[in-house]
């Protein structure tokens, strides 16, 4: 039985999507998959015929005929090593598993070129959905996902130049909560150790320091380093903050990676500085570290539920969603 004859509309097809882009075959199938050598217009009219056909490619079509590949909804993450992300992808499979989807993980090693390989992969895939931690400044290209009928949403770094959902904390917020705990403290030389300069996290958290600490008697701009993206990097920053003459008496970690970094490098200093990181983990509560943070699990499972959302109401507008981070004050900022 053909399956006009039961009832059920024919998917559209890729020579369905060329002809009214009005281009080869070949060539809409180099367009859709993101081969980088198909010309802006070109690229555009073929999204935009995929789009009105609602055309998904099938590349994993005999998986699911086999029964072979369940529903699924991708997660692409910055770094495996991080727990951050780990935690992230708990929350998100719990929330989607008991829909009865599963959920596929891959790491773009916060390389744009890796990412979007990826992207597409899952896309060809047949994953319904996708949740990035997007490590591109420009998100366009994810609007070839789009076009082919795959949710995009942006979690923990927003979306740029693409119309689609995302969920992040308030990070500027946490940098002026850590910002005026550390005054409270009566520190007035303050360091920040930040991972990637181009990170969206760090420089709302580099903005929200600077609210409340720029028009004040602090010192802090000539104490700024970045692109400290794993514990040796830290370390390092950290060492050469403390060989100065007047070194810092407080240091600001910009994540749980630098804060490791941070706190090993001062493990045997007699006198330490003040310490305060962003994120929480496990073992900064052992070790009785201040920290500003927000919920991760919040964060996966709305970044779960808008993609879920969006599989059902496909041209609701865009939504953003902002979850509060909150100051947990230990003993690393207590006055000496």
């Amino acid at each position: 039985m053909r399956p006009e004859d039961d009832g059920v509309a024919p998917r559209p097809t890729l020579a369905q999507v060329a002809a009214r882009a009005g281009v080869s075959l070949k060539t809409a199938s180099r367009a859709l998959g993101g081969e980088s050598y198909v010309s802006e217009k070109t690229l555009n009219s073929v999204l935009a015929a995929a789009a009105d056909l609602d055309y998904q490619r099938n590349a994993a079509a005999s998986l699911l005929a086999s029964g072979r590949l369940a529903d699924s909804i991708g997660l692409i993450t910055g770094d495996f090593t991080n727990p951050f992300y780990s935690a992230l992808a708990q929350a998100v499979e719990d929330e989607i598993r008991p829909r009865g989807m599963h959920l596929s993980v891959a790491n773009s090693r916060e390389s744009p070129e890796q990412e979007k390989r990826v992207a597409l992969d899952l896309a060809d895939r047949q994953t319904k959905a996708v949740i990035t931690v997007s490590s591109m400044v420009d998100h366009s290209d994810y609007a070839q996902l789009q076009a082919r009928g795959i949710p995009v949403v942006f979690v923990d770094r927003p979306a740029e130049n693409v119309a689609a959902d995302s969920v992040v904390f308030d990070n500027r917020e946490g940098g002026r909560l850590v910002a005026r705990h550390l005054i409270e403290r009566g520190h007035r030389r303050i360091a920040f150790i930040g991972d990637y300069a181009w990170l969206p996290t760090y420089r709302q958290r580099l903005a929200g320091m600077g609210d409340v600490l720029d028009d004040s008697d602090v010192q802090w701009r000539e104490f700024l380093r970045t692109d400290a993206h794993d514990v040796a990097s830290s370390r390092a920053s950290v060492r050469e903050l403390r060989s100065l003459d007047n070194p810092p008496t407080a240091i600001v970690a910009g994540n749980n990676r630098v804060l490791l970094g941070v706190m090993e490098e001062i493990a045997e200093s007699d006198a330490p500085p003040a310490v305060i990181g962003f994120d929480d983990p496990e073992w900064a509560r052992v070790l009785g570290i201040s920290v500003v943070s927000g919920e991760v699990d919040e964060l996966g499972r709305i970044a779960a539920r808008l993609a879920v959302t969006r599989l059902a109401d496909r041209i609701r507008e865009p939504e953003s969603v902002v979850v509060p981070m909150r100051l947990i004050p230990r003993r690393s900022t207590d006055p000496r």
